[in-house]
């Protein structure tokens, strides 16, 4: 009883800096997962629809940054950036490296979900004189998002994860917050179970909006 109290004391003074730090990893990893997947959905279009020479390009990008680790990206966009003249800000650079790795992953889920779809679907919208942009809105684009919802709320709940390797460059997130308090009151066990708590928090709320859009976009039975 008296460890936890003294935690609950120690959370009590620590209470603003983890809301600053929690603050900054919720907006790091919103940024990087609109950012990224507004990307990822340029990737796939690119890589179902684009020619011979844009497909190469994209997948050649895709390939090398799904086989790149998520802390290379965020260390090259920090400092290899800075060495040829482009200088990020720590928040910046981590936003950017976060949402280029997301739009790998997003764009093999949008391809994916593109291709999955029967021929058959786009040739009768021709056959009903519809557009190209008519049959992509109308007929193919609720049909993928159906099928990669549920994978591209694994990619956002990674996104949150991944936010806590931006502490080596120096982002005061959620994790590197903690550690700078658990230096102070060496209560380890404790802090890093409630800041476990947070990103759990976090992530389920990621889950039950994907839900909730699953509903939204169901097909009536």
């Amino acid at each position: 009883m008296m460890d936890f109290s003294a935690f609950l004391a120690q959370l009590w003074i620590a209470r603003f800096v983890i809301l600053k730090g929690l603050g900054v990893t919720v907006s790091i990893s919103l940024l990087s997962i609109v950012v990224g997947s507004l990307l990822g959905v340029l990737v796939g279009l690119a890589l179902v629809y684009g020619n011979g020479f844009v497909r190469f390009v994209v997948r050649c990008y895709t390939d090398f940054i799904r086989g790149t680790p998520v802390l290379v990206l965020v260390l090259a966009s920090y400092y290899v950036l800075s060495a040829v003249g482009i200088d990020l800000g720590t928040f910046q650079a981590g936003v950017l490296a976060l949402a280029i790795f997301c739009s790998s992953h997003v764009g093999e889920i949008v391809r994916g979900g593109l291709q999955a779809i029967p021929k058959g679907q786009t040739e009768a919208a021709k056959a009903i004189g519809l557009t190209f942009r008519q049959t992509f809105a109308y007929v193919l684009w609720p049909q993928a998002l159906r099928q990669f919802l549920p994978t591209w709320v694994n990619t956002a709940a990674e996104m949150v994860k991944a936010s806590t390797l931006l502490s080596v460059i120096g982002v005061a997130e959620l994790l590197l917050r903690t550690q700078e308090i658990i230096s102070r009151n060496f209560m380890s066990l404790q802090f890093y179970f409630f800041v476990g708590l947070l990103y759990f928090v976090i992530n389920y709320g990621i889950e039950r909006f994907g839900k909730y859009v699953e509903r939204k976009t169901a097909v009536p039975s």
